[in-house]
């Protein structure tokens, strides 16, 4: 499990998608502007080097500081110097999403005209894979951890298993690891959202700046709350002051509650449309996903730590059993609304990475309910078995003996048949658990689409300019994205080609190779070669000659890797 999430730690996922910048990418400006603008699809916030611009020269430009509109939580922007060279200017950027993730992303202006090698975009800015690798673990754990501290208080309070089960060991383990994930998630929390290395959280200033942020907030109060929940146990035990059912199952409920919500109001129900109804149903979610998940984990070691069969009352799986019905119920509810909230179309569900990460959780979940199913038969046959065993008759002290009852069998094999599937159930829920996890570090398929359907729209400072997009796949793993050809000023004669690729998130990708050809069917004119050549983070000819005005077909041919390359096509406009 662990390799998997090393395997799968990716750069960061951008959440709160790029809807407009001001200049636009790739656009040529008559004047200098004054400020940078960028505005995404969701609140952001912003760090002390949000913003890296340089000149044609490739140097970095003194700046004013990071700063919001007025009025609007959703841009950033950073003011420029009062005099700018000719030439073009590469803008590296990196904000935090409302759901607590960074993105990052870089675009390109140019003032009087374009430079024939403009700056590439810097590559310092880049992951710390060894960050991006700790945080996903730290957050994993706590999810695992948060998942069995629920699940077996829930366990030990509605299913009442036998003192034999000696459930304190996993409560006091989970308890512990989700304090040492939290800790080590606030302390990751500044060199994630600066990619910075993972030493860089232990620095003063690094630690005073996560608690102004929100997601360092709610780490605090998970913090807190654990602490606390620690010390009010201890002195009860040492008092040895024992709390009503009703006041203790109370407590525990409303800690779990705040627990939970530390985790849904800092995700992806935090940001986009509906938050509150998200964050009531993320809530819940978490806590039944708790109460199915960690509750197995308690019945599996309960079922492994009863030394005879007959010490495990038939009650105990079967009060499990309507606590999973219930928990699944909830799971689905919420499950599906999530889902829509997430997704936002059908399409989604495979033209993006959410969509497609969403499909592999609900295949492991569907190995879950099967299991569960069979765990659900097992119970129902112990239970009947239990019922149909005669009670044990004393023997009397004086009289004749009675007679012998049929001797019993050692064992019922419906409890090792149970135990096998509880293991199968707990193995699946490991696998949930996981792609849960990659699910929030995912773009939401609602904000991929408009990621795209931005993409699409006219580049701001070309009026003239025609700006087709194409989406293509190789299929192979990443091999998904688009690519946004802009063809200036879109009419006959001498024009300027510029194709910038887009990989699955959304974000700048770059490509071994790329070859643009234009033809025209209807007069059998083509294909004419663009020569588009790589200018560092896009690909450009600065002066090609269309002869004929008319309809025609671009081809592009995508090569993304030594064996992978897909060529797709688009009409594209030219007039007069």
């Amino acid at each position: 499990m662990l390799g998997l999430l090393l395997g799968t730690a990716a750069p960061a996922s951008a959440h709160a998608v790029l809807r407009s910048t001001d200049p636009g990418d790739g656009s040529v400006l008559r004047t200098a502007p004054r400020h940078v603008t960028l505005t995404f699809t969701e609140s952001v916030g912003l760090l002390t080097d949000s913003f890296r611009i340089y000149d044609p020269g490739n140097r970095r430009i003194r700046t004013g500081s990071a700063e919001h509109a007025p009025g609007r939580s959703d841009t950033a922007r950073v003011s420029l110097p009062a005099r700018l060279a000719a030439g073009t200017y590469t803008v590296a950027w990196r904000v935090v999403s409302a759901d607590s993730h960074p993105v990052s992303g870089a675009l390109t202006f140019s003032v009087g005209k374009r430079t024939a090698a403009p700056a590439a975009p810097p590559t310092d800015r880049a992951e710390n894979q060894a960050t991006t690798a700790l945080h996903t673990i730290a957050r994993y754990l706590a999810y695992l951890s948060l998942a069995l501290l629920l699940g077996t208080a829930a366990f030990v309070a509605y299913c009442r298993p036998p003192a034999t089960a000696h459930l304190r060991t996993p409560v006091l383990a989970a308890a512990a690891a989700l304090l040492v994930s939290s800790t080590a998630l606030y302390l990751l929390r500044t060199p994630y959202e600066e990619a910075a290395a993972p030493t860089a959280g232990f620095s003063l200033s690094a630690l005073t700046h996560t608690a102004t942020t929100r997601p360092g907030r709610l780490l605090l109060l998970r913090l807190a709350l654990l602490l606390l929940a620690a010390a009010a146990v201890a002195v009860l035990r040492k008092r040895r002051t024992r709390i009503p059912p009703r006041a203790g199952l109370a407590a525990a409920t409303v800690l779990a509650t705040a627990l939970s919500l530390t985790w849904s109001a800092s995700d992806h129900a935090s940001a986009g449309i509906q938050v509150p109804a998200a964050i009531v149903s993320s809530t819940l979610h978490l806590l039944a996903m708790g109460a199915w998940l960690g509750g197995l984990a308690a019945l599996l070691w309960t079922l492994r730590r009863t030394p005879e069969p007959a010490g495990l009352p038939a009650s105990v799986p079967a009060r499990f059993s309507r606590l999973a019905f219930a928990s699944v119920t909830v799971l689905v509810v919420t499950g599906v609304y999530q889902s829509w909230r997430g997704l936002g179309s059908w399409q989604a569900l495979t033209d993006t990475a959410y969509g497609r990460t969403l499909l592999a959780k609900l295949a492991a979940v569907t190995a879950l309910l099967l299991a569960a199913a069979c765990s659900r038969t097992w119970t129902a046959r112990l239970i009947r078995a239990a019922a149909a065993t005669p009670a044990r008759v004393p023997e009397p002290a004086t009289g004749p003996p009675l007679p012998e009852l049929p001797p019993q069998p050692p064992a019922n094999p419906a409890l090792g048949l149970l135990r096998r599937s509880v293991l199968l159930e707990a193995t699946a829920g490991l696998l949930v658990l996981a792609l849960t996890t990659l699910l929030t570090s995912t773009v939401p398929g609602r904000a991929a689409t408009e990621s795209v359907q931005a993409a699409a729209a006219p580049v701001p400072g070309i009026p003239t300019a025609s700006v087709t997009t194409i989406p293509f796949d190789t299929g192979a793993a990443g091999g998904r994205g688009s690519i946004q050809i802009t063809l200036d000023p879109g009419r006959v004669g001498t024009n300027s080609v510029q194709a910038v690729i887009y990989g699955p998130d959304g974000g700048l990708s770059a490509v071994p190779e790329l070859r643009l050809t234009l033809t025209l069917p209807a007069q059998r004119v083509g294909p004419l070669d663009t020569r588009v050549t790589d200018r560092g983070g896009y690909w450009s000819a600065p002066s090609f000659t269309v002869p004929l005005p008319g309809t025609w077909t671009v081809k592009a041919t995508i090569r993304v890797s030594d064996l992978d390359q897909v060529t797709v096509s688009a009409p594209v406009r030219v007039t007069r």
